[in-house]
């Protein structure tokens, strides 16, 4: 049997270990290849009570020339985590938009890792997370550039949130770099709703809760903005304004 993660794994560092302890193992990992060449698509949806554990763990493998575009929506359970990782051949593409939505006692999580094992490949990963009551959200991402990998081109963006001070936030984009030929930049923030924000649309008439939902969903909007499919765009969007209404 897999042992239970302890807080020296750093992958697990800011989890509910206690809530995750009658539940383990749950360690099954969905396995994706993307053919040389190809696309993969995908929009995942994560809401679930708040009583509940849900884990999701992907390993994803691009081939030479291929794209994976993922969205996630990360907004439900007691413990809501999920965890990819992924493996970049030569000139391969992936990008990653993510919402995390924490409320109560809940705690949220995504943890990347992001492998560039072969040259020319580009990754690209854009978090938001809003934090409200008592409810942690993190995001931990790797990204890992091998020797051989040159002209590597790796961005991450991490945005959080939080609506209340005993709400928490971590945010922690990493580099290991082998090749001396890549561009990678990172950056992480946390902050709160800006209150002449919120006054300029309470002077226009807005109860607080309506400017509150509008300035959130504005913050998460660019996560969601290039979906190429117009009716998968509706339900991340429609489902991630349910959750902020219940938020706020």
């Amino acid at each position: 049997m897999t042992p239970l993660p302890t807080r020296k794994d750093e992958a697990w560092r800011y989890s509910d270990l206690d809530a995750l302890a009658p539940v383990w193992p749950r360690d099954a990992v969905e396995h994706v290849t993307v053919p040389a060449g190809e696309t993969y698509v995908r929009q995942i949806v994560q809401i679930a009570g708040p009583d509940e554990i849900v884990i999701r763990n992907l390993d994803l493998t691009l081939e030479s020339g291929a794209a994976a575009t993922l969205h996630l929506l990360n907004a439900g359970g007691k413990l809501g985590r999920i965890a990819i990782d992924v493996t970049l051949h030569e000139g391969a593409a992936f990008s990653l938009g993510a919402v995390q939505l924490g409320q109560g006692q809940q705690t949220v999580e995504i943890v990347t890792t992001v492998r560039h094992v072969e040259p020319g490949a580009t990754s690209r990963q854009t978090v938001r997370s809003i934090v409200a009551k008592r409810a942690t959200a993190s995001y931990l991402g790797k990204v890992a550039v091998a020797r051989d990998a040159q002209k590597t081109d790796s961005v991450q963006s991490v945005k959080a949130m939080l609506l209340d001070r005993t709400a928490t936030a971590n945010a922690k984009p990493e580099l290991e770099i082998y090749a001396d030929d890549v561009k990678c930049a990172h950056g992480a923030t946390v902050g709160e709703l800006d209150k002449q924000a919120m006054f300029y649309l309470a002077s226009r008439g807005l109860p607080p809760e309506t400017a509150k939902t509008l300035l959130l969903q504005a913050f998460i909007a660019e996560v969601f903005g290039d979906v190429a499919d117009e009716a998968a765009k509706v339900r991340l969007e429609e489902a991630a304004l349910a959750a902020l209404e219940a938020m706020v």
